[in-house]
């Protein structure tokens, strides 16, 4: 009996393993990796553990801590900004509640949503972002408010879409809008203000419309220097996480900027929106404008605008907007193999157990070898079609269409 009881103490004294937890956009290392062994095929009657509708209209990736998923969303006028938690093992909804109320949204776009910025999910706190309309810090036991911000001004003229990252004990998020663009740094306890660097960047034009971008930053460590880069329309900065500095800065050119970048052998490697180099590799040791001196390589043909890119090893593997598969060297951006599986797409594609898993606008979700050489494995359909990107917990794979959240999970032992 002593025995048993024992077992039992240690059982719930551990806390939830890192495979079961996918905290913020992109997942654990904000990579778009999992460890998991994830089915190859599914449908709506093949692997499909659970199927719930979601109300509303929200591009945002579903967020995993231990037991809990976690998602945002919003009437499709923007009047109401809603969070939502459903234990991930069984669908059943536990909260659904209103976290933000807006009388006159601005206008967003259809192809986006008042509800794309994906949240970031920490032992019981959840920190949900909104773009400009507001930015809160939730108690995940309770779905109370512990602090909210609404002060800081933006028009992201087609609605918002960078999403937050923690590091440390700063909640870092940008706002690159029409009118202003800027990177703020939020105490992740109080809410208060840590730190705020306007871009100032000369981006040639006083049409705003230039200015916009929405990629979600990366924060890694560089040779003893912790940095964070966030890319924005014409440039792509380096900031110290802890006072806001800028490190390095570089050039590219383009605007809506989407993909988060990604840090990998030594290079820090940057999806610049529609410029004329599509992604770049940076040596991220530099001081200054390292626009001349520190870009290893510029990749211009059939780079995504919207989907993150994915590197295992020396390879980077990216599906464009336009269902344009590539794989590249990471470290020469030599071309190995592209492929037309046809689709569009929005949602970040993820790898697991050296599969490439992609999700396109029409609900197809092709299914290649992570390698040198293009090997198509599986291609999968669901009803409605991605906009978010996929989160990952244990074996399961948690994927939001347009009107569904599902749990895909394989059916045999």
């Amino acid at each position: 009996m002593r025995q048993t009881l024992l077992l039992l103490f240690v059982l719930v004294s551990v806390p939830a393993a890192a495979a079961d937890n996918w905290p913020q956009f992109r997942g654990p290392k904000g990579d778009g990796s999992a460890d998991a062994k994830l089915p190859l095929t599914w449908s709506e009657s093949e692997n499909v553990k659970w199927k719930i509708p979601i109300h509303g209209k929200g591009w945002s990736s579903p967020v995993i801590w231990g037991d809990q998923l976690w998602l945002t969303t919003a009437t499709e006028d923007g009047k109401q900004m809603s969070a939502l938690c459903v234990d991930r093992h069984s669908g059943k909804v536990l909260q659904d509640f209103v976290v933000f109320e807006n009388e006159n949204p601005q206008f967003c776009h259809p192809t986006n949503s008042y509800a794309s910025c994906t949240p970031v999910i920490e032992e019981g706190r959840i920190y949900v972002h909104f773009g400009s309309y507001g930015t809160a810090c939730l108690d995940t036991a309770t779905g109370e408010k512990i602090w909210e911000r609404r002060d800081l001004e933006c028009n992201h003229w087609r609605g918002p879409g960078s999403s937050p990252i923690v590091q440390g004990d700063k909640l870092i998020v940008a706002y690159d809008g029409y009118d202003y663009q800027f990177v703020v740094a939020f105490d992740k306890n109080s809410g208060e203000t840590a730190w705020r660097r306007d871009r100032e960047i000369d981006y040639g034009t006083d049409n705003g419309d230039r200015k916009k971008a929405y990629s979600t930053a990366t924060a890694f460590e560089h040779e003893g220097r912790t940095q964070i880069v966030s890319p924005s329309a014409t440039e792509s900065i380096a900031y110290d996480p802890d006072s806001g500095e800028v490190l390095w800065r570089v050039r590219h050119g383009g605007m809506n900027a989407a993909p988060k970048p990604l840090y990998a052998n030594g290079l820090v490697y940057i999806a610049a929106g529609d410029g004329p180099l599509s992604m770049i590799a940076v040596k991220p040791d530099g001081t200054g404008d390292v626009t001349d001196t520190h870009v290893a390589w510029g990749f211009g043909k059939s780079a995504p605008k919207r989907p993150s890119p994915i590197i295992v090893g020396d390879l980077m593997f990216m599906i464009n907007d336009e269902g344009i598969a590539s794989c590249i060297d990471a470290k020469t951006a030599k071309i190995l193999w592209q492929e037309r599986v046809g689709g569009e797409y929005r949602a970040s594609p993820i790898v697991a157990d050296g599969r490439i898993y992609c999700f396109s606008m029409d609900g197809t979700t092709p299914v290649f070898a992570a390698a040198d050489k293009y090997k198509l494995l599986a291609e999968n359909k669901l009803t409605n079609g991605f906009q978010a990107s996929p989160a990952v917990a244990g074996n399961s794979l948690y994927l939001r269409t347009i009107t569904d959240l599902y749990c895909i999970e394989s059916s045999k032992p």
